[in-house]
């Protein structure tokens, strides 16, 4: 049983279009595509779509995005560009099995891990030249590479829509170069170095989000970046200040932090006046076992940061799958009258054919209820627990839902 060509024949008698020649397969298909991956997730909720997400973390990288699927290609040869795997992520969360909570307000999460600025407020003094070592003074111990880093100096980050805009599904960005694809409004950086030039103009360099793809050291080195307000070759929308790759390029010596030893070389814009101070900012922790985390800008922020890998797990909405071939198609075959509906709804719109439109309304909404109706009754299956009812721990002495103690 080919369920996507049911579907698709499903759908040619909803709109009266049994030909080939007046509507094909191939955009037949997009339509699918369109209402299954826009559109169920948000109109309903489903049992089915709920899984668990899990990932290691890396050690002392605190930031980590929703996960994209790749540019896929349906038939017809027309592109699916990146898109989240997932709608979202809700608790339970748990991070090496312990339980943590699972935050999506800033204000509430912030309160109490603060990002607080660390400010050297000198790390060098400027010579009449543009390009200076500088060291953070706050983590001169750690060695390189780090197996276990307790120090570590957070990173900048590149969110969920910088990484769509590389066009290449790898995350975090590495390079030898700096990607001037990726807008300034998705680079969230982590470090700074202010200075004033030799005209008396404000100077910052930061980091970009993106690594240095050096092999065995990646991505123990962050490629820095000058802040400006020339959006040099990007959108004005996209873009509200620029920022330029920095002169010299970028090796392990050139336009890199090393964010284990706080050991930069960092290359200005313009020559840095004479006796001045060269300032540097960064955001500063002692890394161990993350004890919450952060859901914001499809992001996953961790508090502490990791000290090693641990295993991650939360609950999620699988983002459903494209129809790439005829032997990929519907994963649950309870759903294809629905998902067949639903996409002759869309073809009907378009076509402004609104008496065949509103005749078929009624049926799609009926089909949406029955899917919907198979989620809820695997969500009412389990009892709302209360302190008198057994929960967790059931069956151990001395326990109940508030908590206890074993004798």
């Amino acid at each position: 049983m080919n369920l996507l060509q049911d579907v698709i024949t499903y759908i040619r008698r909803i709109i009266k279009s049994p030909s080939n020649s007046v509507i094909t397969d191939n955009l037949i298909i997009d339509y699918i595509n369109r209402f299954w991956i826009m559109d169920v997730d948000a109109r309903i909720q489903l049992f089915d779509l709920k899984t668990t997400y899990s990932f290691q973390t890396s050690p002392g990288i605190d930031r980590y995005n929703m996960p994209l699927y790749s540019v896929q290609i349906e038939p017809g040869s027309q592109n699916i560009a990146m898109f989240p795997v997932y709608q979202g992520f809700t608790s339970p969360m748990t991070i090496n099995g312990i339980q943590v909570p699972l935050n999506t307000e800033q204000n509430s999460f912030y309160n109490i891990w603060p990002n607080i600025v660390q400010d050297a407020p000198v790390i060098g003094t400027g010579n009449g030249g543009t390009q200076y070592t500088l060291t953070f003074p706050i983590a001169p111990s750690n060695t390189n590479p780090v197996t276990t880093p307790v120090e570590s100096i957070l990173r900048g980050h590149v969110d969920i829509n910088g990484i769509i805009a590389t066009g290449v599904n790898q995350d975090p960005p590495f390079g030898n170069i700096l990607n001037t694809l990726i807008p300034s409004t998705s680079i969230l950086p982590a470090v700074y170095y202010t200075a004033t030039d030799v005209n008396g103009n404000n100077m910052v360099v930061c980091d970009s989000g993106q690594f240095l793809n050096d092999g065995a050291n990646k991505p123990n080195y962050g490629l820095l970046m000058a802040q400006g307000t020339s959006v040099n070759n990007f959108n004005e929308f996209l873009a509200p200040f620029g920022y330029t790759a920095l002169v010299g390029g970028y090796s392990t010596t050139l336009n890199t932090i090393n964010y284990f030893t706080g050991a930069a070389t960092v290359t200005f814009p313009n020559a840095v006046a004479s006796n001045t101070n060269i300032n540097g900012q960064c955001f500063f922790f002692q890394t161990g076992l993350p004890r919450a985390a952060l859901f914001y800008n499809n992001i996953l922020t961790l508090r502490s940061p990791p000290d090693r890998q641990y295993l991650v797990e939360l609950t999620a909405y699988l983002s459903p799958a494209a129809f790439l071939t005829t032997s990929q198609a519907v994963p649950f075959g309870y759903m294809s009258e629905y998902i067949a509906r639903g996409a002759a709804r869309k073809i009907l719109s378009d076509t402004g054919d609104v008496e065949q439109f509103q005749f078929y309304e009624p049926l799609f909404r009926e089909q949406e209820m029955l899917v919907w109706k198979r989620s809820q009754r695997q969500w009412t299956s389990s009892r709302t627990q209360t302190i008198y009812s057994q929960g967790i721990n059931q069956g151990q002495s001395g326990f109940n839902n508030i908590g206890g103690s074993t004798f």
